[in-house]
């Protein structure tokens, strides 16, 4: 049984085609990274698993069961999301915060609050727990958001570039604990702008690269693929080169000489 299925699943907005038959299949303890240029449909694809945006036909199901037809409380038993961008208009403190993203649990307030304090802890935020988060930085605020996902204590995880916009050691951070969630056994679906930060997961054939592309699935292939370069350079319309160094591929895109 897949843990999340998308089938034959296409969006359209008024008269454009965001996703057009896009049928993906995750497994328990998959972790799927999903790359594409711009506009080609992968933020879309996260708001139909999490029921936020409607398909036109088909659909996208957890274990067999429509999102749409699950209510709130008991999709965020489900799934969990970190968005790309950050909202953080209330003074809340980060506990607080926090706290609030565990709504689905029938507890109380002083569970909850321990719960999130443990979850701070667990991403490097502990530090800043009583600070209100309209006065963090980017950065942490970003840290406040991933323990509000480790605190829901969903099995299905979804991630719009988790470490967009932060500095190469919290990129690092980010992903090494993306690898220790998805070892947990969660499932993971994530938006990814560098597919080189994704050997910091661990286990690279093992990572599935799903390529997105005007609205359709490009390819769906391994970390370790031997085609994956050639596969990236046709989905971004550039030229690729592999450096090999420490047991790891790196795929970067080939420096355009100058006339």
């Amino acid at each position: 049984m897949a843990e999340l299925e998308f089938v034959a699943l296409s969006v359209k907005l008024r008269e454009r085609t965001l996703l057009d038959s896009v049928s993906l299949r995750l497994a328990r303890g998959d972790f799927v990274a999903l790359l594409g240029p711009n506009g080609a449909g992968k933020t879309t694809l996260l708001k139909a698993a999490l029921g936020l945006r409607a398909p036109t036909s088909g659909s996208a199901r957890v274990r067999e069961t429509t999102v749409t037809d699950l209510d709130a409380r008991a999709r965020a038993g489900e799934i969990a999301w970190l968005p790309q961008h950050i909202r953080a208009d209330e003074p809340l403190t980060s506990v607080e915060t926090v706290a609030a993203a565990r709504f689905r649990f029938r507890e109380a307030h002083a569970e909850s609050q321990r719960a999130a304090e443990r979850a701070l802890v667990r991403v490097g935020a502990g530090e800043y727990a009583a600070r209100p988060v309209t006065q963090l930085s980017g950065g942490e605020r970003q840290r406040v958001a991933f323990a509000c996902l480790v605190a829901q204590e969903a099995q299905i995880l979804l991630f719009d570039e988790p470490a967009n916009h932060l500095d190469p050691a919290q990129q690092l951070d980010v992903y090494r604990l993306l690898g220790e969630l998805w070892r947990e056994g969660r499932t993971i679906l994530c938006i990814n702008h560098d597919v080189n930060l994704l050997h910091h997961l661990g286990d690279p054939e093992r990572v599935r690269v799903v390529g997105l592309n005007a609205g359709q699935i490009a390819f769906d292939a391994s970390l370790t693929d031997s085609s994956l370069p050639e596969r990236l350079g046709k989905l971004f319309g550039v030229e690729m080169d592999t450096i090999e160094g420490r047991g790891q591929r790196f795929i970067l895109p080939r420096a355009r000489s100058q006339s």
